[in-house]
């Protein structure tokens, strides 16, 4: 049977259907997209005869790019190539209306597109809508040349290739998709993982700007902190090509006009300008000198509060893709939580630091240090947990002025107020302002202050002060200041100068009490010297006169009885006796209670005439140029005597030396023994009485006194004020 010849229709066919499968096996073998499409153009141009055939791209800024070009001449359009849509081609008539297009005459196109299509000298065109996840992605474009008409089915033959491409398209951006959502998540693993380490900020936000860069094909990444006063600052950023930032870390810029970092400071929503024309500001103008394009930013959130901003930025005219916005969203709130992490951190080590400090000066309260020492704790610790550049601690006095207490300054030592130095409570400054409020008083701009603190904080630089009051027992006494040269306190600085205040009010609170009571027990003391004065005065011009008055006459009466009157005169012997022991007796005591040599000639011939008297051997040193206030005088005599009696009743010691000397205003004494040792100040009343009185007169005893090996005691009396109650009571404002 002979052959039958093949149709020319079924030829076609098949020849139509081996380029789709050659296509196909491209597609399913997941070539590259330039490869497949490259294939696309070429097999649709050869198969379907024509001049040329484009695949395109709709771009989102209204032009339409060339992705992959054939010619029959050898002579393809440019991949690469941009133009315009709008007018009347194929291009636009595809992009407006989403379906096939065909112009059997092009010479009567316009547009943009009209003198690119005459340069090509095209005759006629058909195009294919190529979409992509039911999103319209570019054109399938067959163009004859002159003399070269186009098939009539020649758009129904290029939809399969549009279809084609598609697919390939499709399995492109999902593989891309995968690719990029893979590496997006690795990105986000590695800063999850420096801020669930606790990693510094700065390496933080180096690594979210590095990330975000090369996932979003930046050429440029910045992130910014807005400051209170209208500006934002750089701390992070990375470039593309490692060479130095474009705005090194501390750069600001003053927010205001059209550009992205105000955009989202303004709206709190992620922002994008994609070309610098579009942008107004300091920050655009910042921008073009740099030769920045395209910019999207998303806000930096913390705690509800907008923080900053996280800014991606290329140098070319292309726009940033759409989903920018939404895939740098994820590092903001990486960058969220390692700023929330580090001001937890820094919350918690500052309470730390916080408490620490307290802790000492509360220490100092407690051991009841005197109040200048405590003044000079709290505003050193206060200042320095503060980081201000000055404390004052300040005291208001019932005459108007206010008198400095203590003082603290970072830098310059040599400039804070002097101790003591008192100025008028006048003006508007925190000092006169929290006298009159009796509430905590702030001044954020101290060229606006007035009166004599105001002129002595100019020159110290100040620029801002926090004043906070001190009450001792519902009473205002005085007020504690911190000053910046710089820039306005904190918010809380008010409340965490006030955990200082309250110390120093206990501090002086104690010393009021512990001044008062020293008061009180140093007028019992001295009213027990004037008893024991005036007892013994009774003694000496009473009993034991009429003593001696007896003996006398005891002696007269013996001197009248008869020889043989013997029992008589031993009674009277014996009376004789008894009287004179009586009266030696009654001197002992006297002198025990107030010697008269100690009112008539001082401390060192009492002390001599003591150790004279003393059944212990004493060794007596006495270094004393001349008399010493008469409380001094007593409260010494007495501390010895009141020695050398345990000495000798208690310790059974055969020797005591006894050393008194005045020395950088006090008096020290010194008695030690030979003794069987073992005293105790809970054993007995005899310590117990000396050391009451020593401590009644503001001084210290330590006592030593090992079991077999002697007892020393060692005192100190103050000189100048034995009551230890001068300069201790503050001011008595009454507010």
């Amino acid at each position: 049977m002979a052959a039958t010849p093949e149709r020319p229709g079924h030829h076609r066919i098949a020849e139509e259907q081996a380029a789709l499968r050659r296509v196909a096996v491209l597609v399913a073998r997941a070539a590259s997209p330039d490869e497949v499409f490259a294939a696309i153009t070429e097999e649709a141009g050869r198969l379907l005869g024509v001049g040329h055939a484009l695949l395109s791209r709709y771009d989102p800024d209204g032009a339409v790019s060339v992705v992959a070009s054939w010619s029959s001449a050898g002579a393809p359009v440019p991949v690469g190539t941009r133009v315009s849509l709008g007018g009347v081609n194929v291009h636009t008539l595809v992009y407006q209306t989403g379906r096939e297009a065909r112009l059997d005459d092009y010479a009567d196109v316009s547009g943009a597109m009209a003198s690119f299509i005459r340069e090509l000298g095209l005759r006629e065109a058909v195009g294919a809508p190529v979409s992509a996840e039911g999103r319209l992605w570019g054109v399938m474009v067959a163009a004859s040349m002159h003399g070269q008409p186009l098939p009539a089915d020649a758009g129904t033959r290029l939809a399969g290739f549009a279809e084609l491409a598609a697919t390939a398209i499709a399995n492109t951006q999902a593989r891309v998709a995968l690719r990029s959502f893979t590496a997006e998540q690795a990105a986000l693993r590695r800063v999850a993982t420096l801020v669930a380490g606790g990693a510094a900020q700065e390496e933080v936000f180096a690594a979210i700007a590095a990330e975000a860069g090369r996932l979003l094909s930046a050429d440029v990444t910045g992130i910014s902190r807005y400051d209170p006063d209208g500006t934002a600052a750089a701390v992070g950023g990375w470039t593309g090509n490692g060479d130095a930032l474009p705005f090194p870390i501390g750069t600001t810029v003053r927010l205001g006009g059209r550009n992205v970092v105000t955009l989202v400071k303004e709206t709190g929503r992620p922002a994008r300008i994609d070309h610098s024309a579009d942008s107004s500001g300091e920050p655009a103008a910042f921008a073009r000198a740099r030769g920045f394009g395209s910019v999207v930013g998303a806000p930096i959130t913390v705690e509800g509060r907008l923080w900053g901003v996280v800014m991606v930025i290329l140098k070319s005219r292309e726009p940033l893709p759409a989903d920018t916005e939404a895939r740098l969203a994820r590092f903001t709130d990486l960058a969220a939580a390692a700023i929330a992490n580090t001001q937890a951190h820094t919350e918690l080590h500052g309470f730390a630091e916080e408490q620490a400090a307290l802790v000492r000066v509360a220490t100092l309260v407690a051991d009841r240090v005197p109040p200048q020492d405590v003044f000079t704790a709290v505003t050193n610790e206060a200042g320095q947990l503060l980081q201000v550049d000055y404390t004052v601690l300040s005291r208001y006095d019932p005459d108007g002025l206010v008198t400095v207490v203590g003082c603290w300054a970072r830098t310059d030592p040599g400039r804070p107020l002097p101790i003591g130095l008192r100025l008028k409570r006048e003006g508007r400054n925190v000092h006169a302002q929290v006298f009159e409020t009796g509430r905590s008083v702030r001044i954020d701009d101290y060229d606006v202050a007035s009166g004599a603190f105001a002129a002595t904080a100019r020159d110290w630089e100040f620029r801002a002060s926090v004043g906070v009051p001190i009450r001792v027992e519902g009473r205002l006494w005085g007020v504690m200041s911190a000053g910046s040269r710089s820039d306005p306190l904190p918010a809380d600085t008010e409340a965490r100068l006030a955990a200082f205040t309250e110390l120093a009010a206990t501090a002086l609170a104690n010393a009021e009490a512990q001044a008062a009571l020293m008061a009180s027990r140093a007028r019992i003391v001295a009213a027990a010297d004037q008893t024991r004065r005036r007892v013994e005065r009774d003694l000496h011009d009473g009993a034991q006169q009429r003593l001696v008055s007896l003996a006398l006459q005891l002696r007269a009466a013996q001197a009248t009885v008869p020889p043989e009157a013997t029992e008589l005169a031993e009674r009277l012997e014996d009376a004789v006796d008894q009287a004179t022991g009586v009266q030696k007796r009654l001197r002992e005591i006297s002198h025990g209670l107030h010697p008269a040599v100690l009112t008539e000639n001082g401390l060192s011939p009492a002390l001599r005439a003591l150790a004279r008297r003393s059944t212990v051997t004493v060794r007596l040193d006495v270094r004393l140029a001349g008399r010493l206030a008469e409380p001094v005088e007593i409260a010494a005599y007495h501390v010895v005597y009141e020695a050398l009696i345990n000495a000798a009743k208690h310790a059974r010691a055969s020797v005591a030396e006894v050393e008194v000397v005045a020395v950088e205003g006090v008096l020290r004494i010194l008695v030690r023994d030979d003794g069987c040792g073992g005293a105790d100040f809970s054993r007995g009343s005899g310590l117990m009485a000396l050391k009451d009185r020593v401590e009644a007169f503001g001084g210290q005893i330590s006592l030593r006194s090992p079991q077999g090996a002697g007892t020393a005691l060692e005192i100190t009396l103050p000189l100048d004020d034995p009551a230890g109650t001068t300069g201790l009571s503050p001011g008595n404002a009454s507010r």
